[in-house]
């Protein structure tokens, strides 16, 4: 069986190297030259949480050659217009390619490969590129129940989700959703939170959650995801990544606070984790933003309902992108006193 990591930035690189240290080689696909040579002459090396060097195999894609049954995509949704199309002359009618990107990007993806070889999964820990051949697991896996929740779009359980399933074991547990869509959008409740917030003040996940008007945003961020999800027909996974949707709801100031601690709990394991969308930024490249917070404005707009926070992130990112702003924990003033209906922080 050949398989492939098409985007082998942090994410790619720490799968990649976890999945052929046990047993499970893959080709390593990125347009990054420099990494692609390092990578081959020196192996994937992951630091952080662990530290450990593996021999792998990797090509940029013009280099690709022949079918892979298995192509695990984790390039960001940026590169998807350029990346699918080269890869279709690597695909046959039994190829499946299982997306792992941020967002909900089975619909895209479906359109250039078919939906008949289309699946899809979130990967539930951070990882953040230290260089050239060398990727950071920023997240203790130790206490992870599991580390990918994938499935068919059409929510069978079928033979094939149970074979990637298998395949992504060899890096930790992986729960098979009846449910992708709904998986999807309980991944996308941390994307546009904490994520978002961690791009648009430029700063880890840790500072995020020690300001206590960054973690306001992050619960009201939550509540437009939710709110649109569930316009949308769809009902998150009672458990996302420790986080009760209920805690979301905001019904009151306890909720507000347990959802708080909820929050600051989950991201107590990764502190100095930056979102992949503050890296990018950092390095001059254009965000996801639109893919993940504006997935939820466009939801929004399409049911009628308010997406304040999610369009403030999209706008301050935006900014950032063209040099209109600073990456600064100063962009929350753009966040306005008035739209906290709860005294969730203290309104100097």
């Amino acid at each position: 069986m050949r398989i492939a990591i098409v985007g082998c930035g942090a994410m790619g690189t720490v799968l990649g190297a976890f999945l052929t240290k046990n047993g499970c080689p893959v080709d390593f696909i990125d347009n990054y030259e420099d990494h692609v040579k390092a990578l081959n002459e020196k192996g994937a090396h992951i630091i952080g949480k662990v530290d450990f060097t593996v021999p792998v195999k990797a090509y940029t894609p013009d280099k690709m050659e022949g079918i892979y049954d298995i192509v695990f995509l984790f390039t960001k949704q940026t590169a998807n217009e350029v990346i699918l199309p080269q890869l279709i002359s690597h695909l046959d009618e039994n190829s499946t390619v299982c997306t792992l990107q941020n967002g909900v990007p089975e619909p895209f993806v479906a359109k250039y490969v078919g939906e008949n070889r289309t699946i899809g999964g979130a990967v539930l820990w951070s990882a953040t590129f230290s260089a050239p051949g060398v990727s950071e697991l920023t997240q203790d896996v130790s206490n992870l129940d599991h580390f990918f929740d994938i499935g068919e779009i059409n929510g069978k359980v079928t033979n094939r989700i149970k074979k990637i399933a298998e395949i992504l074991n060899h890096m930790g547990a992986t729960s098979v959703s009846d449910n992708l869509m709904a998986s999807r959008w309980g991944k996308l409740v941390n994307n546009a939170c904490v994520s978002g917030m961690s791009a648009a003040c430029g700063c880890t996940f840790g500072e995020v959650m020690q300001n206590e008007k960054a973690r306001a945003c992050v619960s009201y961020l939550g509540r437009e995801v939710i709110v649109c999800c569930e316009a949308e027909g769809y009902e998150l996974p009672q458990l996302v990544l420790g986080l009760s949707p209920a805690s979301l709801s905001l019904k009151d100031q306890e909720q507000f606070n347990e959802n708080q601690q909820m929050f600051i709990y989950m991201y107590s394991f990764a502190p100095g984790a930056k979102a992949s969308m503050l890296q990018d930024l950092e390095k001059g490249k254009v965000t996801e933003v639109q893919m993940i917070n504006g997935y939820v404005s466009e939801i929004g707009k399409k049911h009628g309902i308010p997406t304040p926070f999610n369009d403030t992130v999209i706008e301050i990112v935006k900014k950032i992108e063209n040099k209109e702003l600073p990456l600064s924990i100063d962009n929350l003033q753009y966040f306005k006193d008035d739209w906290f209906t709860y005294q969730m922080y203290k309104v100097k």
